[in-house]
């Protein structure tokens, strides 16, 4: 029997993999679905740059290929989910906040206690952003596609911003016990919601760099999954 095709799929951190893990192997149940957690933010981390960003993901790939006797033809594509951290919005939004020790978001504005290494930051991730947010391909020939979670993944699935790691932990168990077995639901939430931006992949990214929109509550995530929805939906009309 052929083995199944590898959806690769690149979160941050171990919650964002709790809380779509299982559901992303259920949606894509006719592939093997592996979620690789950078541990961080690949699109700002130090020594990343828009000349080498394409081949660190790359490398990525390869070494799990590696350390798993694949080749690049055994992958499907690569589903790169990324935090957007309100990386396009003007500088004037990047204000001082003896405070916020931590970065502080809200939909309007960045706090810092360092508010030029945000702006740091900022630059390195937009380039970076802008980089890969087109990228077809990735080791090669590879398909690859980044989708966005504005201004994160919390926000995005449970409307939160500044969580905690363990309200990240909870939220994710939550979100992934309350859609692991209504996958339709999941695909409606994700792609009907007000914050959802479907439609032509070029124009959704095009949207999020503008304004504050990268500080506000949006994701393009739903266009990976309209194939599936399509199928989803004409099986249930075939069944009724």
């Amino acid at each position: 029997m052929a083995r199944k095709k590898i959806i690769y799929v690149i979160v941050e951190g171990p919650s964002d993999d709790e809380a779509l893990g299982v559901i992303l192997n259920r949606l894509y149940d006719k592939n093997a679905v592996y979620v690789e957690i950078t541990h961080g933010d690949i699109t700002s981390r130090n020594g990343v740059t828009a000349g080498n960003i394409a081949s660190k993901i790359g490398d990525m790939i390869r070494g799990y290929a590696n350390a798993n006797h694949y080749k690049a033809g055994d992958f499907q594509e690569v589903v790169h989910l990324i935090d957007m951290d309100g990386a396009f919005i003007p500088n004037s939004l990047v204000v001082q906040d003896e405070n916020a020790v931590k970065p502080f978001y809200t939909e309007n504005e960045i706090k810092s206690v360092q508010p030029d290494q945000i702006l740091l930051r900022n630059a390195r991730k937009s380039e970076n952003i802008n980089r890969i947010c087109l990228m077809g391909k990735v080791w090669g020939s590879v398909p690859y596609r980044a989708y966005y979670m504005s201004a994160n993944l919390d926000h995005v699935l449970y409307a939160k911003l500044n969580s905690t790691d363990k309200d990240k932990e909870n939220d994710a168990f939550l979100f992934a016990k309350r859609y692991k077995d209504r996958l339709d639901e999941f695909l409606q939430f994700i792609a009907d919601s007000e914050f959802s931006v479907v439609g032509d992949f070029k124009e959704s990214w095009e949207f999020i760099k503008e304004g504050k929109h990268s500080l506000e509550r949006y994701t393009n995530l739903g266009i990976c999954f309209k194939e599936i929805r399509d199928e989803r939906m004409a099986n249930s009309c075939d069944s009724d």
